[in-house]
């Protein structure tokens, strides 16, 4: 959120002060003459002594106290009529992220100090408390051989973080199943842009930027999946992908029955990171690819939400009419402070310290 005032609209709201700037006009123009008095009997006084070695006097000397009260009078003046300029407050578009989080069996394989999908799940909690959530929403999907919605676009951080609580320890889908054992990023991609066009039928357009982050190990790429890829970008949605996993991988845990054996035609397979097809879907969805492991989650998490929030372009402004008079009182302390740092004689001293009390005063009228 940024905050631009507009001068050029200034005005003042007690415009009938203005004209007790009089005052400091005169007292200046009787300062500059008494600068120049100083500056020509300085010439004078060079003139007529000798001396051994070269004087000096300064420009203004201890007039610049009288300066500086003078141009805090000023402020403190302005600061009564009360100036008020338009303030644009400029929102950023908040952002529609959907993850897609991959829930096939390779997600078991143990090769991240804990298994792919405990660690991505970790990754997701991250992403929750780094995100804003002023405008921003959320959903979330897993898939397999088929994609299955868990949580619709939300405003709620509550629901997602309902949704780590229940499901962090293993996917929705079983080992004993043969849907857990592929990887449909295809399916995950329609379940997703099918999800923005129903929130569009029912809550209408928005500003905020779509995004779609998948969250797989790889072994996805197809041409089917670039159709679902055009359709995305088709609607103006990007797509991020975070791998998850190792290059060395692990074996895929078998599903073993209630006797505790491994159940009838399942073979042991070896599962690794597949970076080329994911770097193929980031290039083709337009957006960029990350890996767990290689960064800290937070900056993975908030690199996302950055992207998405800039991709938007569509940035909300609102006016408002503000009081700039705090300004000007600051002005003025500021003058004031830098006259009574050239004070020497007490009763200059005693002058700023009665027009710091003044100015105390002034501000805590303005205040009730």
């Amino acid at each position: 959120m940024t905050r631009l005032i507009d001068f050029e609209s200034l005005r003042f709201g007690q415009p009938l002060y203005l004209w007790m700037l009089v005052g400091p006009a005169v007292l200046f123009v009787l300062w500059c003459w008494r600068v120049v008095r100083r500056r020509r009997d300085a010439r004078k006084y060079k003139a007529a002594r000798l001396v051994p070695v070269d004087e000096r006097f300064s420009s203004i000397g201890e007039l610049a106290f009288w300066l500086g009260l003078i141009a805090a009078l000023t402020c403190t003046i302005l600061a009564l009529a009360r100036p008020q300029g338009s303030t644009s407050i400029v929102r950023s578009s908040g952002a529609d992220i959907v993850l897609l989080l991959d829930g096939s069996a390779s997600m078991r394989v143990r090769d991240m100090g804990t298994d792919r999908w405990q660690r991505t799940m970790a990754w997701v909690r991250t992403f929750t408390e780094t995100l804003s959530w002023q405008g921003d929403r959320m959903a979330l999907a897993t898939f397999a051989d088929i994609a299955v919605p868990q949580i619709r676009l939300t405003h709620d951080p509550n629901t997602i973080l309902f949704f780590l609580d229940h499901l962090d320890k293993e996917p929705t889908f079983r080992l004993e199943n043969d849907t857990s054992w592929d990887t449909n990023v295809e399916d995950a991609i329609y379940w997703g842009v099918k999800l923005v066009d129903t929130d569009l039928e029912m809550y209408g357009p928005n500003k905020n930027a779509k995004t779609f982050v998948i969250v797989s190990d790889g072994q996805v790429w197809s041409g089917n999946v670039q159709r679902a890829l055009t359709q995305a970008l088709h609607r103006g949605i990007m797509v991020d992908v975070i791998g998850v996993g190792t290059s060395n991988g692990g074996l895929i845990p078998l599903p073993h029955g209630e006797d505790g054996k491994v159940l009838a035609g399942f073979d042991p397979i070896r599962s690794v990171l597949d970076r080329t097809s994911l770097r193929e879907i980031a290039r083709e969805g337009g957006g960029e690819y990350f890996e767990i492991g290689t960064t800290s989650d937070a900056q993975i998490a908030a690199r996302i939400i950055h992207n998405a929030s800039r991709r938007s372009g569509n940035d909300q402004v609102d006016e408002s009419l503000d009081e700039l008079y705090w300004y000007l009182l600051a002005a003025a302390a500021a003058c004031l402070g830098f006259g009574l740092l050239m004070v020497k004689p007490r009763v200059q001293l005693g002058l700023g310290l009665a027009a710091a009390i003044v100015l105390l005063a002034v501000i805590a009228g303005l205040r009730q």
